[in-house]
């Protein structure tokens, strides 16, 4: 072991002459714990938040999904589709023609997203896995059916029995928009056959109809709004996504589930990082204990210092001894509070020690995901504000009180 690592680890488990030394220090190392055990507690729960809405959103959006770059509907012919089939790792391909257009039930109306899927579509949604009521079923023979967003079958006031259709008004093209229903719009009536739960945001914005019923309500026989590619469970993602990219050309984009929320995965990660900064900022704060008590343990090994020096230390080993003194309290802090963060991160997973308040909530107890990226952060910074607390007493206080050459 190195002689000014050794030296300073004596000094930090050793007996102090004045017992406040020990006292300032105690409170050092506890600054430093909780303030690591806080950001990997909280950070963890963001994880887990972050994996929740994730995991949400992916129930109900495709792993890529292709889209015009410029306008809103297009054509099969309008590039080698195709041959995206035939991409390796793609296994599902599922024609979609969505558009907004007003909702009656009963008297009750809202706007809502009338997306229309083809068959394909119930094999890689997962939405059947999803239903607070009813069936998963979109059309069978001739017949047509809706399944609705529970946010939207609550304005409405939807059933499922099939005794009272869901009428929808589209607004025909090339005519002004008016505040009556007439003959500015097209109308079509279907019933509804099951109502799914999902992400807010999702289910309060969402019927899913036939791609026949859209393709007559909305007058476009041959359009698309996008077309949803579902992949294999050993597929590349990003290679598939080049490889798509590459057939479709540029005047299409070709987005994954990130892309598809980029302003909600953003904000996710703007919030983290406010969080993280905040926490940090805390941290810096306690550790600037750290200062007082390495300062008055300079003061206190005066005699120590000067035996050193006269045994042939020099100034930069000695103040090596007490940065690394100091350095020391943040290590066992931030050692300390990473295992203390874990063990509660794991009693929160495996027993859900803090739940949520009872009613309306799709979780019962708070989330977390450990990600070993935060914990490797999080110890660079600790031992960062660790040096710089160490260094500034080293740094001016030894040099000023002590006599150590510059």
């Amino acid at each position: 072991m190195r002689v000014d690592l050794f030296i300073a680890r004596r000094y930090l488990i050793s007996k102090k002459k004045t017992n406040v030394i020990n006292i300032i220090s105690g409170i050092a190392v506890t600054g430093v714990v909780i303030g690591t055990t806080a950001l990997v507690i909280i950070l963890s729960v963001m994880n887990g938040f972050h994996e929740v809405i994730s995991s949400f959103l992916s129930t109900f959006d495709p792993q890529l999904k292709i889209e015009l770059k410029e306008g809103k509907t297009f054509n099969l012919k309008d590039a080698p589709f195709e041959k995206v089939r035939k991409v390796e790792g793609v296994a599902h391909f599922s024609q979609i023609l969505e558009d907004n257009a007003l909702a009656s039930f009963r008297g009750r109306k809202c706007i809502a997203t009338i997306k229309g899927v083809d068959s394909e579509y119930s094999n890689m949604s997962g939405l059947d896995t999803m239903m607070s009521r009813g069936y998963f079923i979109l059309k069978t023979d001739n017949n047509n059916f809706a399944v609705v967003g529970r946010g939207v079958a609550v304005t409405l006031g939807v059933q499922v029995n099939l005794s009272e259709p869901l009428n929808i008004y589209y607004p025909k093209k090339g005519r002004g928009s008016t505040l009556g229903i007439g003959e500015d719009f097209t109308s079509d009536f279907i019933y509804p056959i099951g109502i799914f739960h999902n992400d807010a945001q999702i289910e309060s914005k969402y019927i899913l109809v036939p791609i026949d019923f859209t393709r007559k309500l909305f007058d476009s026989p041959d359009r698309l709004t996008s077309i949803e590619i579902g992949l294999d469970k050993k597929a590349d993602i990003d290679q598939v996504k080049k490889d798509i990219e590459k057939i479709v050309g540029d005047k299409f984009v070709v987005k994954d589930r990130y892309q598809q929320h980029d302003m909600l995965y953003k904000t996710i990660k703007s919030e983290k990082g406010f969080v993280f900064l905040f926490l940090a900022f805390i941290l810096a704060i306690a550790s600037l204990n750290i200062i007082g008590s390495l300062s008055m343990i300079i003061i206190d090994k005066k005699e120590d210092i000067s035996i050193l020096k006269s045994m042939g230390a020099s100034s930069a080993l000695i103040r090596r001894i007490f940065l690394f003194e100091g350095w020391l309290v943040s290590v066992i802090g931030a050692i300390i509070g990473l295992i203390i963060g874990l063990i509660v991160c794991w009693l929160q997973i495996e027993f859900g020690l803090v739940p949520f308040p009872e009613g309306g909530f799709i979780i019962t107890s708070y989330p977390v995901k450990v990600d070993p990226t935060d914990l490797i952060f999080i110890m660079l910074t600790v031992l960062s504000i660790g040096f710089v607390t160490a260094w500034y007493p080293i740094r001016f206080i030894s040099g000023r009180y002590l006599n150590i050459e510059e």
